[in-house]
């Protein structure tokens, strides 16, 4: 298991910010204690730990799914907690986070959000011609209450 708190990653971390100011990615690799890393059976029970939190907040997360909640939210901070110790929920994080970033910009452009308001304008007229239509037809009537 990798999990990138070995000295070979360690060695060949990227700095937050390099020289000239330009913005690099954190590095990868475990972010528990010194003391923690130079002990190998506490490192292993401190992983240990590390996933099984995680893994309650992906499934609470899972969960909120359906129900109401923060479903989303909630399994991006268990991946968030597991991202503190395991390399491979650091790239899904870097992954994720390139991705909202990028559908952020997208969404911001004028010509995207000019078409995105002529579609829900169509829409809610649409809706409203339909609801219309029901009402000349059947009045305020449920539809499970129409007697034809």
């Amino acid at each position: 298991m990798n999990t990138g708190s070995d000295e070979a990653a360690e060695s060949e971390s990227v700095a937050a910010t390099t020289g000239d100011g330009a913005k690099t990615e954190p590095e990868l690799g475990s972010r528990a204690p010194e003391f923690i890393k130079a002990r190998r059976a506490l490192h292993l029970s401190w992983q240990v730990g590390v996933f099984v939190i995680g893994l309650a907040v992906v499934v609470a997360g899972v969960i909120m799914l359906p129900l109401p909640g923060p479903g989303w939210l909630v399994i991006f901070g268990g991946m968030a907690i597991w991202a503190t110790e395991f390399v491979w929920a650091q790239l899904v994080l870097r992954w994720t986070k390139r991705k909202v970033t990028e559908a952020t910009q997208r969404a911001l452009d004028p010509a995207v959000r000019r078409r995105n308001i002529i579609l829900t304008s169509i829409g809610v007229v649409i809706i409203a011609v339909l609801v219309g239509i029901y009402v000349w037809k059947f009045g305020f009537e449920m539809p499970w209450k129409i007697k034809e």
